[in-house]
């Protein structure tokens, strides 16, 4: 199983970018639940930031990202979409996407992350 993140980059405050994460075969088994963003800014611990039920759809967001970020999958694809609007300086970091299978508590399939710095 593997994770590819693509889409990152460097942007002003206010912009607009759509991270992309390509999974291989495996990734949208029928065991996995759940997709997921994370993110680190350098010097912090990583921290949630949206995640999608593979099934339902059902999407879950950071307060922090709330309204401004827009998580998406095509299981067809697969792929997931984090489409991120209205970006600001707090946003810069490297941001990865992973999986959770059913009667996992932690995602365990990580992506090699991309970078997106907002700067003025």
């Amino acid at each position: 199983v593997q994770l590819i993140e693509s889409g990152g980059g460097l942007v002003r405050p206010g912009d607009s970018l759509t991270l992309s994460c390509a999974a291989s075969s495996g990734a949208f088994s029928a065991t996995t639940m759940s997709l997921a963003w994370f993110r680190q800014a350098p010097g912090q611990e990583r921290e949630f930031v949206a995640s999608i039920s593979k099934n339902t759809g059902a999407t879950s967001y950071a307060d922090s990202v709330m309204g401004r970020f827009t998580i998406s999958r095509d299981n067809a694809r697969q792929t997931v979409l984090l489409e991120m609007n209205t970006l600001r300086p707090g946003d810069t970091a490297v941001y990865y996407c992973a999986t959770k299978k059913f009667g996992r508590s932690a995602y365990e399939v990580w992506g090699q992350g991309t970078q997106v710095t907002v700067t003025p």
